[in-house]
C-alpha cells in the first residue's frame, strides 16, 4: 500500500472510533437522563434563618402568633424545633 492509501485507512478507521464514541454517548445520555433522576429536595433553612423571621414577626407585635407557632411544633422555644420541621414553621410564620 501506498503512503496516501494508508492514512487514508487510517483516517477511515479513525471516523468509524469517532462515530462508535458518539453511538455510546447517546446511548448513556439516554440511560442516565436527567428526567429519571429523583429531584433533589432544597436544603432545609438553617436555625438563624428561622430565629430571623420570627423576630421580624415579633417586631411587627406578632408575638403571641409566633408563640403559639413554636407551641404548635411542640417547642416553647426556637432550640426545641425539629430541624426538618423547619421549612413548614418558615411557611407558616411568613402568612402571619
Amino acid at each position: 500500500m501506498s503512503r496516501m492509501a494508508d492514512l487514508d485507512a487510517a483516517i477511515a478507521e479513525l471516523r468509524k472510533c469517532g462515530e462508535a464514541i458518539i453511538s455510546v454517548s447517546d446511548a448513556l445520555r439516554t440511560s442516565f437522563s436527567t428526567e429519571t433522576e429523583q429531584p433533589v429536595p432544597p436544603p432545609l433553612p438553617t436555625i438563624d434563618q428561622v430565629r430571623a423571621l420570627l423576630a421580624e414577626k415579633s417586631g411587627e407585635g406578632k408575638t403571641k402568633e409566633v408563640k403559639a407557632l413554636l407551641n404548635k411544633y411542640d417547642a416553647g422555644k426556637l432550640s426545641g424545633v425539629k430541624p426538618e420541621d423547619y421549612p413548614a414553621l418558615m411557611e407558616e410564620a411568613m402568612k402571619l
